[in-house]
């Protein structure tokens, strides 16, 4: 399959082209941006932390200041709604100058320091001084989903450029003209501090060669990417088959298993089942941490629940979908679910390819849940599989075969007990097994940005889940560690500043 020869800005909400369509990058295009990246890559990993602070405040500042313009595009491209789209720009904002805040207190630049002691080993050692060095230049797929914050100046290209890496983007097609614009929002900034211009590269096309040819660019040293499994996978394999592999940071989605203990169920369920259909509806489903499955004893207390679920959902109206394909994987989804034996349908209005979806809501037991892997597949929209446990411990059994996820919900964990009981303690520990972050209230949509955030779990939910996406040790991802031995003192000196 080849590059699409051009792209078109399309308006979600009735499918229409608007504007007039572009060239895709070309080959040689896509050589130059990775070049201009390496380019500039040495002289960025040896900047100071103010100086990568002031590039990060300054790209911040440039979205805010042209807010009025950014966020109708953005609106028109993806339907996400003016106060949500908003919401996003101030969110990538913050988190522009949060990485800022960071890089300026020295974040990067750990050192960590053993003096040497005399005698030989294993007592005696030389002087050892370990010290971080960026990776070099980084590809960047931006995602459908959060066309400011993952997206061209979103998290993973903060992270980058406050770990000292440039970066070279890839636009998401779903929202090709506001991507456009940002990236003419940067290259002004960069020019304002006379910095390269191949600090923020930028490719665009809707086919697979563009992404396969960045990631196989020589100069590329890491790839971060936030989209579908099918597309993660893919780029990945590519990644590892290089002469020379390079690490491949992917988000890759996530069914968010939600457990609603009974002792969540003990007073009126109406209120939970509000928030959580908001949560399932929310961004019309398009989060990647929507809840996706809900799991539910099968007893009078669960059953009211799921009912009052049911109702609240069928209250709720989302909102046009992001693409026409993710529409159809939306309906293909459900369509799977339907014909699945063992699976019974709570709530799932057929809407027309052309109309706003409608939320979907199904059941099943949890042996059948257990046993059936396409199952523990994302449907991503607003959809939800219910999953009727007959006993406490078959939540666990249900968390084992989800494998991975970037988030587990446990309702009703007692937390005015002195220690927990020993089913509570499986739960939990389990939870932590399978999931990057464990709620113990809420909903998983909404993910902070600050130093203690884990956006990221064990596979299928992402590649490395060792690392974060979301939060300050994001940049961690980019940085990697070498140890100075008996380092002459004008190297110790930089404390950290490669040179």
């Amino acid at each position: 399959m080849t590059d699409l020869p051009t792209l078109q800005s399309i308006d979600a909400r009735t499918g229409l082209p608007s504007g007039e369509p572009w060239a895709a990058s070309t080959p040689d295009q896509i050589a130059a941006a990775v070049n201009a990246a390496a380019d500039a890559a040495v002289a960025w990993a040896a900047s100071t932390g103010t100086a990568r602070a002031r590039l990060l405040r300054g790209l911040a500042d440039a979205l805010e200041a042209n807010r009025e313009r950014l966020v109708p595009l953005a609106d028109r491209e993806t339907a996400l709604g003016m106060a949500r789209l908003n919401g996003e720009l101030d969110r990538t904002a913050f988190q522009l100058r949060g990485f800022a805040d960071a890089a300026e207190q020295g974040a990067p630049f750990a050192v960590q320091d053993d003096p040497p002691v005399a005698g030989g080993p294993p007592a005696g050692r030389p002087r050892l001084t370990r010290v971080r060095v960026p990776l070099g230049p980084v590809a960047m797929f931006a995602a459908s989903n959060f066309p400011f914050a993952f997206s061209v100046l979103g998290g993973d290209t903060a992270s980058a450029l406050a770990a000292g890496c440039p970066v070279v983007v890839k636009g998401h097609p779903a929202h090709p003209a506001l991507s456009r614009q940002t990236v003419a929002l940067a290259r002004q900034v960069l020019a304002r501090q006379q910095l390269p211009a191949g600090l923020i590269g930028f490719v665009e096309g809707a086919g697979v060669a563009t992404g396969v040819q960045l990631v196989q660019a020589d100069a590329i040293a890491a790839v971060a990417f936030t989209g579908s499994f099918a597309g993660g996978t893919a780029l990945a394999k590519v990644a590892a088959e290089r002469p020379r592999p390079i690490p491949f940071f992917g988000e890759l989605g996530s069914i968010n298993p939600v457990i609603v203990l009974p002792q969540a169920l003990t007073g009126d369920a109406t209120e939970l089942a509000q928030t959580l259909a908001g949560s399932i509806c929310q961004g019309s489903g398009q989060f990647c941490t929507s809840p996706g499955v809900i799991v539910v004893q099968k007893d009078a207390a669960g059953d009211a629940f799921v009912q009052a679920l049911t109702t609240q959902l069928a209250g709720l109206s989302p909102h046009a979908m992001l693409t026409a394909g993710i529409r159809r994987a939306f309906d293909t989804g459900i369509a799977r679910w339907r014909g699945t034996p063992g699976v019974r349908t709570l709530l799932a209005d057929v809407a027309q390819a052309d109309d706003t979806p409608r939320p979907c809501l199904a059941e099943v037991d949890a042996a059948t849940f257990v046993a059936d892997a396409s199952l523990h597949e994302e449907v991503f929209g607003a959809a939800a599989l219910v999953v009727r446990t007959g006993a406490p411990l078959q939540a666990i059994d249900v968390l084992r075969a989800v494998g991975g996820s970037l988030t587990v919900t446990l309702w009703g964990v007692d937390a005015s007990a002195n220690a927990p009981d020993p089913a509570t303690l499986e739960l939990v520990r389990t939870a932590s097994q399978v999931a990057g972050r464990v709620l113990f209230d809420g909903v998983p949509t909404g993910v902070a940005v600050t130093a203690a955030q884990q956006h990221g779990g064990p596979f299928p939910a992402s590649t490395a889940p060792a690392t974060t996406s979301v939060g300050y040790a994001a940049l961690d991802r980019f940085l990697r560690p070498v140890a100075l031995q008996d380092a002459p003192a004008w190297l110790v000196e930089r404390r950290g500043v490669p040179c």
